[in-house]
């Protein structure tokens, strides 16, 4: 066990010179790298999920320009929209149809603003407000129906559609391209499309690297009932490439047992205070894990990093802001997710340096909420960890920018999100994302805070929190569930 344990601290060595040397999150260190409180914050809004229609039209055009219209009036630096994978390469490989795009873009422009892209490689539907459904194309669910390993799985066998699993990254899995490949050529074919409104209309390229386009696993997909608030997830690693992976890496550690075992046992002892995450064991699989995702996205973003170099857009990417379960020793829903995040080490860390390593902003959500508006049996800490992300990606010198992970219209939602936006506790914010634009936006009163807001944060972010939320909405993940016959009416523009 002694040789194990040494061969383990080297394999950890490598890791740490590849993505950062390990660091407790509680004895971060100051740094010099800071924004000034009392820069300006442009603040961006999202656009419904399906301003493109299955066919590849706009939605509503005329509406969708008033909106555009009113937004600029309030001050409002830009919108931002989801490229869906499933509809611009729907009808075949290498087949792109970029027109109901290229009438928003020029839309945009007309109206004096500028436009945040998503490459979005995931499916839409099955996740915290999903609205609408837009499936992965469809050459690529004949491919997940005759090999369903392409997919991430749990240990239940239950699938999941929402994403191509990262276990076969590299393997020409889709009808002779790696989905590296896959994903690179939809951004390059991007660029091609819309090089003469890069850097200048088109300011931002958010890179997806997994479900939501965050970097993660899909671990708590709410579809068909399988995870409800504030479930603590499950591994994602049991599909064959993945199994096959964890394999040969247990065998490189001369332990071939481990491979073998399953992270999650009966009664999640695996979370438990003093449980296995905790042990050698634990701890291997935690590395191989969250290694597993971090190389994914380093892929991902390289290749777009290539592409779309000398254009003068930013590159940024999405970090799940998992913030219950927080206040426990084992972080178990972080942990499910990829985010080796634990009371004795820092999972943030390791993501901004290699998104420092490629120049990519770090977006980070959660950006609204308080410790007091979460109940008190899911131990939650939104505000703890939006400060420990703030202190990482100041110590490493990387961009952060946020976004709201849940509606919010009310005063006390925006102040909060006024009061991180700050530096004087850790990084201020670049850039600001409202999510989203939908009727309940140009009601009255909300109209009138979005516009109250968007001006505080033009002048820094000086002001006071409201002590309480004076819209009365349900503050944490399963407010979503509400109303399922209002969804459609909620996203749309007026």
């Amino acid at each position: 066990m002694q040789s194990q344990s040494k061969k383990f601290q080297s394999r950890s060595s490598i890791l740490e010179s590849q993505y950062g040397r390990k660091e407790k999150f509680h004895m971060l260190t100051s740094s010099t790298h800071s924004n000034n409180s009392s820069t300006k914050v442009p603040v961006f809004v999202m656009l419904p999920l399906d301003t493109i229609s299955i066919g590849g039209n706009m939605n509503k055009p005329r509406a969708m320009n008033a909106s555009l219209m009113a937004l600029k009036s309030a001050g409002v630096e830009g919108v931002m929209v989801d490229c869906w994978w499933g509809l611009v390469e729907k009808d075949g490989p290498l087949k792109y149809n970029w027109e109901g795009y290229d009438e928003l873009v020029k839309m945009v422009q007309a109206n004096g603003l500028k436009l945040q892209v998503v490459m979005s490689f995931h499916q839409c539907g099955g996740n915290v407000g999903d609205s609408c459904s837009i499936p992965l194309p469809p050459w690529v669910l004949e491919e997940i129906s005759k090999n369903p390993d392409l997919v991430y799985t749990d240990r239940s066998g239950r699938r999941n559609p929402e994403y191509i699993s990262l276990g076969c990254d590299q393997l020409p899995v889709l009808r002779g391209r790696t989905p590296i490949q896959v994903y690179t050529d939809y951004m390059r074919s991007f660029r091609e499309r819309f090089k003469n409104y890069l850097g200048d209309v088109i300011v931002e390229i958010q890179v997806g690297m997994g479900p939501c386009g965050e970097l993660r696993y899909p671990s708590y997909p709410e579809s068909n009932g399988t995870w409800r608030f504030p479930g603590i997830g499950e591994f994602q690693c049991y599909d064959k490439y993945m199994k096959a992976s964890l394999a040969a890496s247990a065998d490189a550690m001369g332990n071939e047992s481990w491979g073998r075992v399953q992270p999650v046992s009966r009664g999640n002892w695996f979370f438990k205070k003093d449980g296995t995450w905790n042990s050698e064991y634990g701890q291997f699989f935690l590395e191989w894990y969250s290694r597993k995702l971090l190389e994914h996205g380093d892929t991902i973003l390289a290749s777009a990093e290539g592409i779309f170099k000398g254009t003068s857009c930013k590159l940024s990417g999405k970090v799940a802001g998992i913030h219950w379960h927080y206040n426990t020793r084992s972080h178990a829903a972080e942990l499910t997710a990829g985010y080796y995040n634990t009371r004795n080490k820092d999972g943030y860390l390791p993501i901004a340096r290699m998104f420092a390593k490629r120049g990519v902003v770090f977006n980070f959500t959660c950006m609204e909420m308080r410790d007091g508006e979460q109940p008190h049996s899911a131990n939650c800490s939104p505000e703890g960890l939006v400060r420990q992300v703030k202190n990482v990606t100041r110590n490493v010198g990387v961009e952060l920018a946020g976004e709201n992970a849940l509606e919010r219209y009310d005063g006390g939602g925006y102040a909060q999100v006024l009061s991180t936006s700050r530096a004087d506790s850790g990084n201020g914010l670049s850039a600001f994302t409202y999510l989203r634009l939908n009727k309940r936006l140009f009601e009255p009163e909300n109209w009138r805070n979005l516009v109250e807001f968007v001006k505080n944060m033009s002048e820094g972010g000086n002001t006071r929190l409201p002590d309480c939320d004076s819209s009365r909405t349900d503050l944490y993940v399963r407010f979503v569930k509400q109303s399922n016959a209002k969804k459609t009416a909620e996203v749309a523009v007026v």
